[in-house]
C-alpha cells in the first residue's frame, strides 16, 4: 500500500485544511471500556464416588440416573442380619462384662474394710485389686467392640454426604458390596464454581471489574471471582480462574462463557498510526504534535490508555500529523 503521508502533507500546505482539520479531545471524553469474554463451565466442587463401608449384599439402591438428592437421602440400603447378630453378641458380651465388674468392685470394697480391721491380708488386699483392674479392662474392651458392633450397623445404609445430582448409579440389587468399591457417582448440586479459561493479560481487568456474568443454555448469572491462578497453562497460554454464582447456580457441567467489562479506559482503535514503525497517538502539548508510542499497541483494536485523563489526543487530522508540528486544533 502507498503510503500518503507525503501527499495528505502537501494538501494541507495547499490549503484544503478543512478536509484534514485536526481535532484534539480529551481522553476522559473519546475513552472506550471494551468487553472481555472467555470460554467457561459450570464445576461442581465435589464429584464423588460413595462406595460402601461394610461388606453386605445390597437389597435397594433407590436412586435414578440424573435424580436431585437431598443431603442424608439413602443411596443403597444393604443386608443387616449379619451385623445385627454381632451387634446382639456385642450387647450379651458388654452386659456380662458389666457384671463381673460390678461383682469385683464389690469384693474389692469389702477386702478393704476386711483389710482395716485387720481380718484380710496385704497380699490378699492385692490380688483383688488387681482381678478388679483387669475386669475393668476387659469391661472397657466389651464397651469399644459394641459401639464398633452399632457403627457397623448404621453403615448398612449408605446416605448422600451432601445435596447431589445423581451421575452414574454403578452398583444393582443383589450385587455384593465391597469396603471401596462405589455403588453411586454423584455431583454437588450447591457447592458449584466457574472455571474460566483467561488471557494473562485480561487477568488484571477480570480482577477489577465490577460485574462478571456467566452466560450459558441455562441463562445469564451474576459471578463473583474467587480466585486467579498464577499459573500459566503451557499449552493454551490461558490461567485458570475460579467465580462463584451469587445466586442459583448452574446445573454442573454446563458449558458457557463469562463476560465482563474493562474497568480501564482504552483509546479508540482509529486514533492509532504508526510512525517509524510504531504505532502510537498523536496528543497535544501546548500546541505541539506530539507521538507517543503504544508498545501493547495492535491494528484495529483498542489500546489500553496509559496517559493521564486530561491529555488531549488526536481524533482527526492525526493521519497527516508529524512529530513535533506545531499545529492549531479544533477542540470539541
Amino acid at each position: 500500500m502507498r503510503d500518503l503521508t507525503p501527499i495528505l502533507l502537501l494538501a494541507a500546505a495547499l490549503g484544503t485544511p478543512a478536509a484534514f482539520a485536526q481535532t484534539a479531545r480529551p481522553l476522559s471524553e473519546i475513552a472506550i471500556y471494551p468487553e472481555r469474554e472467555a470460554s467457561a463451565q459450570a464445576v461442581a466442587l465435589n464429584e464423588s464416588r460413595i462406595a460402601a463401608e461394610i461388606a453386605a449384599r445390597i437389597v435397594a439402591l433407590p436412586i435414578e440416573v440424573g435424580q436431585t438428592i437431598a443431603r442424608g437421602a439413602v443411596l443403597a440400603q444393604l443386608d443387616c442380619r449379619d451385623h445385627e447378630l454381632s451387634l446382639a453378641r456385642a450387647r450379651a458380651a458388654h452386659d456380662a462384662a458389666r457384671s463381673r465388674q460390678e461383682l469385683s468392685e464389690q469384693q474389692l470394697r469389702r477386702a478393704r474394710e476386711l483389710g482395716a480391721k485387720g481380718y484380710f491380708s496385704r497380699e490378699a488386699l492385692d490380688a483383688r485389686e488387681t482381678e478388679f483392674e483387669v475386669v475393668r479392662a476387659d469391661g472397657a474392651q466389651a464397651q469399644a467392640q459394641l459401639a464398633t458392633a452399632e457403627r457397623a450397623v448404621t453403615k448398612c445404609m449408605v446416605h448422600a454426604p451432601f445435596r447431589a445430582i445423581v451421575r452414574q448409579r454403578i452398583a444393582s440389587v443383589g450385587e455384593f458390596a465391597t469396603p471401596g468399591v462405589p455403588l453411586a457417582a454423584l455431583a454437588d448440586a450447591e457447592r458449584v464454581e466457574v472455571a474460566a479459561q483467561v488471557q494473562p493479560a485480561d487477568r488484571g481487568s477480570l480482577a477489577q471489574a465490577a460485574e462478571v456474568r456467566f452466560t450459558g443454555s441455562a441463562g445469564p448469572r451474576k459471578l463473583r471471582l474467587i480466585r486467579i491462578s498464577p499459573a500459566v497453562d503451557p499449552q493454551a497460554r490461558t490461567v485458570e480462574v475460579r467465580l462463584a454464582f451469587t445466586g442459583d447456580p448452574a446445573p454442573p457441567g454446563s458449558a458457557g462463557r463469562i463476560a465482563w467489562r474493562d474497568p480501564r479506559a482504552h483509546l479508540p482503535a482509529e486514533t492509532l498510526v504508526r510512525r517509524d514503525g510504531r504505532l502510537g497517538v498523536f496528543v497535544e502539548d501546548a500546541g505541539v504534535a506530539r507521538f507517543r508510542p503504544l508498545p501493547q499497541a495492535q491494528e484495529g483494536r483498542p489500546v489500553l490508555a496509559e496517559l493521564p485523563a486530561e491529555t488531549r489526543v488526536f481524533v482527526s487530522g492525526h493521519l497527516a500529523l508529524q512529530d513535533g508540528q506545531r499545529i492549531a486544533t479544533a477542540s470539541r
